[in-house]
C-alpha cells in the first residue's frame, strides 16, 4: 500500500488509539477484514500507516482520539470487565453508563469475583504501555483464604513453584501474625488468574480478593461501585513508569 510522507504508525495502535477497541482486538478487526485503508482492506498484522490516511470500520471514518479520559473505578463483586455479556451479568461498563461519554476501555482485567482497583481510559498508548509485560507493573491484593496459612506453605510460597505455565513467584508476600488466613501479596505478573492459581496449586481457596493499588494508584474514598477521574499528577506519574 503506497501512503503519503508524514508521522508513521502501526495500524492497529492508531484504530486503538482511535477510541473503537483495544490494540488486541484491533488485530482481531484486521484478520476479519473489517477495517480498510484508503479504501483498501487490510487483512496483514503489523501493517504501518501514516496519520493522515483514511482508516474505516464499518463504513466509519476512525480518528485518532484526542480528548483521553482516565477513571479509576473500585470494581464491587459479581462484575464482569468485559463491554458485553452474553448472559446478561452486571459489568463494569453498566456503572459507567450515562457518565463517561468517551469509549474506554480497562487496562487490564480483574476476574469476576476480585474487587478493587480498576484504571480504565481511550488512552491507547498508554494502555498499550501499562499492559506490556516488560512494565513491571506493580500491583498489591489483600486476600483472604478458606483456612491459616501453616508455617511450611509459607516456605513453599515465598520460594515460588511451577505452574501449567511456568514458574511463578510474588514480588512479595505478607501474612498477619494474627489471623493467618488475612495476607497481602505484591507482584507485576498479569497471567490469567495467577494468584487464584497459585493457592489453589497448594490446597487453599481464596474467600477475598482485593485490589487496592495498581501502577502507584490507590483507592483511598473511592467505595466499591464509585470511581473517580485522575488527577493530572497521577496521568503524567502513570506516564513516566
Amino acid at each position: 500500500m503506497i501512503v503519503s510522507t508524514t508521522e508513521k504508525v502501526k495500524l492497529n495502535s492508531f484504530i486503538s488509539h482511535s477510541g473503537l477497541c483495544s490494540r488486541r482486538k484491533a488485530d482481531l478487526l484486521i484478520l476479519q477484514g473489517k477495517i480498510f485503508v484508503n479504501g483498501e482492506k487490510i487483512t496483514r498484522l503489523g501493517e504501518i500507516i501514516n496519520d493522515t490516511d483514511v482508516v474505516a470500520f464499518k463504513n466509519k471514518i476512525l480518528k485518532i482520539e484526542k480528548n483521553f479520559e482516565y477513571i479509576l473505578l473500585n470494581k464491587p463483586i459479581n462484575c464482569i470487565t468485559t463491554a458485553s455479556d452474553p448472559q446478561h451479568r452486571k459489568t463494569v461498563f453498566d456503572i459507567l453508563k450515562d457518565k463517561i461519554k468517551a469509549r474506554i476501555f480497562p487496562v487490564g482485567r480483574l476476574d469476576r469475583n476480585t474487587t478493587g482497583l480498576l484504571l480504565l481510559t481511550n488512552d491507547g498508548a498508554l494502555t498499550q504501555k501499562l499492559t506490556h509485560p516488560s512494565s513491571n507493573v506493580k500491583k498489591k491484593y489483600k486476600l483472604i483464604l478458606d483456612r491459616e496459612i501453616t508455617h511450611d506453605d509459607e516456605k513453599k510460597i515465598k520460594k515460588g513453584f511451577y505452574l501449567e505455565d511456568g514458574f511463578f513467584k510474588f514480588d512479595e508476600i505478607n501474612i498477619s501474625p494474627d489471623d493467618r488466613k488475612n495476607i497481602i501479596v505484591t507482584l507485576h505478573s498479569g497471567r490469567n488468574r495467577i494468584i487464584r492459581r497459585f493457592f489453589q496449586n497448594i490446597g487453599y481457596k481464596i474467600k477475598m480478593l482485593d485490589r487496592f493499588f495498581y501502577a502507584g494508584l490507590i483507592k483511598k474514598n473511592i467505595k466499591q461501585g464509585e470511581y473517580r477521574k485522575l488527577s493530572k499528577d497521577e496521568i503524567n506519574n502513570l506516564k513516566k513508569l
